[in-house]
């Protein structure tokens, strides 16, 4: 195995190379044709392509684009979006934040890459409207930005990502998950309005009442059908304090029990936040800021006499510390944890949900690591059929894995069918999140065999799971994603919005064009 994967490095090498190379020809095609006021935010250097001819995963090497743009103003995109539909031949766009795909889904070989944190210009972008029921955030902007933007208000949105160092448009072309979705749906559940530039150029404003179709469509829509340039996002008030906890279980039907008794609780009764975590055999807790070195050894006892442990983690948010207090002793009384491990800390709310950040800096090294993740949505009725044969079958013939197992329930009913976002038809699935991370590509070519085998053991044994931030490489593979209804109309909706796929290329959802006949756009703009 070794060799075949140093094989491939090399021909990912050539590639990457060879790709610069090929990027810098195709430049001459259309760029001389490209009016001053697109030319004059394009860099078509081979040191601003590098940057984005890779990214989070570490691993995906595509052809350098032919050029990064960096627009000032949603005009800017426009203009771009607009020539690009009308070249001869078209090129493709993709729109990309803070790089956090890990296939290669916001790459553009041989197209142009675009930049969107220079949109504004550098500018915050983010307003919180005057009654606080919402706030106005740029799709470049980060999620940390905009939950500091409205703490200064007093005020919150509903639902998060575990981390907030990702763009807006960003999470909400995927769904934008983490422990609260159980109560306030993704955050795309959680948005009034949208301000999207088409695959033609078009400036569009949409929301639940107005282009409703292109609203649903974008929402979890992959990047396939507009650029997100502003996002309206709902707001309450924040908490000021968290009370964090972790319980831990020897067996996972008494978590999964739990996890499902907590997420089924009325708001304000329950957790507001649930998640869990899956510890393999040979995984042991060190290192963390969240454990007392006292607790550390307790959970590493327990590791020792059991097989396979699992921690439930949980949040309550409050601003009264006695009401707090006996919410949580309640609730304590009613979960089935192993007695004397459970282990809690007090923080501030930004601190709460700032915390994967908080725990990378802590334990940030120079080593560039690769991530080979795979994500799951798992229907809650074959969580015992995974269990055996994933946790305690495929990974327990693993030496060695590195980065946290995430294991926790989601209510169907947050979510939007009509939304482009999919999830299994169950009222309750879990999410199944293998976040590994690799310091050698040799190391990377493991783990990316281990997600195969999880997901051919998933195919084989008829678990119907979904991918969240997909990745498939045939059109067959996603009609299966989307099942028949929904990827009729994601077709119909991509014919109507960017009938030449420029969109996104790197997604591999739509790689020829799904209308052949030029668009009047073109026809008039050459009359």
């Amino acid at each position: 195995m070794a060799v075949g994967i140093l094989i491939n490095l090399l021909l990912l090498v050539v590639a990457y190379l060879a790709g610069a190379a090929s990027a810098a020809a195709e430049v001459s095609s259309w760029l001389d044709g490209v009016p001053s006021e697109i030319a004059s935010k394009l860099d078509s250097g081979s040191n601003a392509a590098a940057r984005f001819a890779t990214d989070y995963g570490g691993v995906t090497r595509a052809a350098y684009p032919a050029a990064v743009f960096q627009p000032s103003t949603a005009d800017d995109i426009a203009a771009l979006l607009r020539f690009a539909y009308c070249a001869e031949p078209p090129f493709p766009v993709a729109a990309r934040g803070n790089g956090h795909s890990v296939r290669g889904q916001a790459l553009a070989p041989g197209g142009v890459a675009l930049d969107m944190a220079a949109l504004g210009g550098g500018r915050n972008r983010i307003n919180v409207s005057s009654e606080g029921a919402y706030v106005d955030a740029g799709g470049e902007q980060l999620w940390i930005d905009v939950l500091e933007a409205a703490l200064r208000h007093g005020l919150s949105p509903r639902s998060w990502t575990d981390y907030l160092y990702l763009t807006v448009g960003g999470t909400l072309s995927n769904a934008g998950i983490s422990g609260q979705v159980f109560r306030h749906g993704p955050q795309i559940s959680n948005v009034y309005e949208l301000d999207v530039v088409t695959g033609k150029g078009e400036m569009i404003t949409c929301s639940s009442e107005s282009n409703r179709d292109l609203f649903y469509g974008v929402l979890g829509g992959l990047g396939q059908l507009g650029v997100i340039t502003r996002a309206r996002i709902g707001l309450r008030p924040a908490p000021a304090r968290v009370r964090w906890l972790r319980l831990f279980y020897t067996d996972l039907g008494n978590l999964t029990r739990d996890q499902e008794f907590l997420i089924s609780l009325p708001d304000p009764t329950g957790f507001d936040y649930v998640e869990g975590q899956v510890l393999l055999s040979h995984q042991r807790v060190d290192g963390s800021t969240f454990y007392s070195n006292q607790a550390v050894d307790s959970i590493n006892r327990l590791k020792g006499e059991s097989n396979t442990i699992y921690f439930l983690e949980g949040a309550v948010y409050y601003d009264s510390p006695s009401m707090a207090d006996q919410k949580i002793e309640d609730l304590m009384k009613q979960l089935n944890f192993v007695p004397g491990l459970v282990f809690s800390n007090d923080v501030t709310y930004l601190e709460f949900l700032n915390r994967v950040h908080n725990e990378i800096e802590k334990l940030s090294s120079s080593t560039v690591l690769l991530h080979p993740w795979l994500n799951l949505f798992l229907p809650k009725s074959r969580i015992r059929d995974f269990q055996v044969g994933v946790f305690g079958g495929i990974l327990q013939n693993v030496n060695h894995t590195a980065g946290p197992i995430l294991l926790y329930p989601l209510n169907k009913h947050r979510w939007n069918d009509i939304m482009t976002a999919t999830v299994p038809d169950e009222e309750v699935f879990y999410t199944v999140g293998f976040l590994w991370t690799a310091a050698t590509v040799e190391d990377w070519g493991t783990f990316d065999a281990l997600n195969n085998e999880i997901l051919g053991f998933c195919d084989q044994n008829g678990i119907e799971v979904k991918q969240y931030l997909p990745h498939y490489t045939s059109k067959l593979d996603w009609a299966r994603h989307f099942g028949l209804v929904k990827w009729e109309k994601f077709v119909q909706l991509k014919r109507r919005y960017d009938p030449k796929a420029l969109l996104s290329p790197g997604q591999q959802i739509f790689t020829t064009q799904v209308n052949n006949k030029e668009g009047r756009e073109c026809m008039h703009a050459k009359l």
